[in-house]
């Protein structure tokens, strides 16, 4: 990977970790990472907007809301390896139960609908790009933002990683290395100077690596400093 992409700020959210120190527990192995539905407040933004939003939504628009400011034509990418589980288990359960889908469901469910609310929340226009990662690998992150800053365009890019909590009915299913059960979401503001204080994204990635653990070194490299 190019090594001249750097993390310039970040932030992350996931329940039962709230404070700067808590995250730095969690990446030093002090304390364990909860499993639950909980979600953000966001309060930021309209009641009637947010009352219909899922976990990853809320959290997708948590994390990128810690950024601001920024500039309103940035570019976001958005990394999940579940999307929006939840309301597509609610939906598969409708078809068969009833024979029918609401068209406002539906339209909730779809995987890129947490980085399109969070555009819409945060009024950013600067487009996304919604992915689901290749040979089920958080490192394909790399190659991704790598080709988004070839292009030409973008002095900054917004990564964001996000995945909710898992439907009790999937509690059965065996997750490997990559794509842990746990709801985590984090956001990277990525641009190409090296200014001080900013980490080579090449410094934090390995093979086969995933999300959680890209997290940890991230945040025993620089320290917690954004947190909802």
């Amino acid at each position: 990977m190019n090594g001249d992409i750097y993390i310039s700020r970040y932030s992350a959210w996931a329940p039962g970790i709230k404070s700067p120190g808590e995250w730095n527990e969690w990446a030093a192995g002090k304390r364990e990472m909860e499993s639950g539905t909980e979600s953000p407040a966001i309060t930021f933004t309209d009641s009637l907007f947010r009352r219909r939003l899922s976990q990853i939504s809320k959290m997708t628009i948590q994390v990128v809301h810690d950024l601001l400011p920024l500039d309103p034509e940035t570019s976001m990418i958005f990394f999940s390896f579940r999307g929006e589980i939840s309301k597509q288990f609610s939906i598969n359960r409708t078809v068969i139960e009833d024979n029918a889908v609401m068209p406002a469901a539906f339209s909730l469910s779809v995987f890129n609908a947490p980085i399109a609310l969070t555009s819409m929340a945060l009024s950013l226009k600067g487009g996304y790009s919604a992915l689901y990662p290749g040979y089920n690998s958080f490192s394909a992150g790399a190659a991704i933002t790598e080709a988004a800053f070839a292009s030409g365009k973008n002095n900054e890019i917004i990564f964001v990683y996000a995945d909710e909590m898992i439907p009790p009915e999937y509690e059965g299913i065996q997750y490997d290395n990559s794509n842990s059960p746990f709801p985590l979401a984090f956001s990277l503001l990525l641009c190409r100077q090296p200014s001080p204080g900013n980490i080579p994204l090449a410094s934090l990635y390995s093979e086969n690596d995933n999300p959680h653990n890209f997290l940890k070194r991230l945040i025993l490299s620089k320290g917690m400093y954004v947190s909802a």
